[in-house]
């Protein structure tokens, strides 16, 4: 794989939750000298995953996140993806298996105020993501990956992104 740092200097992650996208995302900023954006703190108000952040200010705040020449912006939000996705160099897409996922998220435990209640939810929520039919489905990450004519890595394993990242730092 040859790639270079500048292949990745504005680029959206995408894949479900415990896929690895932030974890991917910290090192790959790291590599591109790009500042990593989690739309789980554009998506939700502060304090927990309760409250969803009106989307015309969900929306306002990713564009405003994306107008720099360097960043990294991941999550499982499609239709906060699509708002970037038109500047971005690069996309990836964690295509790693549901259960794996699960299992991470059950591994990481509770995050950001979440309560026992919160965690059942989202290791559900995780476990539909290809049954799921919305802008936070693997359709519709899919569908993105699809249409999006830039670089773009379809990743199925943390081997594979690991694999990516060395590529990255070989400039």
């Amino acid at each position: 794989m040859t790639l270079r740092r500048s292949d990745f200097i504005r680029t959206v992650i995408l894949g479900n939750g415990g896929s690895g996208k932030s974890w991917l995302s910290e090192r790959l900023a790291g590599i591109a000298g790009a500042e990593a954006t989690d739309m789980d703190l554009i998506h939700w108000v502060p304090g927990g995953y309760n409250v969803r952040r009106d989307p015309a200010i969900a929306i306002a705040m990713v564009r405003d996140c994306a107008a720099g020449e360097r960043w990294i912006i991941e999550g499982v939000y499609g239709w906060l993806a699509q708002e970037v996705l038109p500047r971005a160099t690069a996309l990836i897409l964690l295509d790693i298996p549901d259960d794996e996922c699960v299992a991470n998220v059950k591994a990481r435990g509770l995050r950001r105020g979440g309560d026992e209640t919160a965690q059942a939810d989202l290791v559900q929520w995780v476990s539909e993501y290809r049954i799921r039919r919305n802008a936070n489905s693997f359709a519709a990450h899919e569908q993105a990956f699809q249409r999006f004519a830039g670089a773009k890595f379809r990743l199925k394993s943390r081997g594979e992104m690991a694999s990516l990242l060395d590529a990255a730092k070989d400039e």
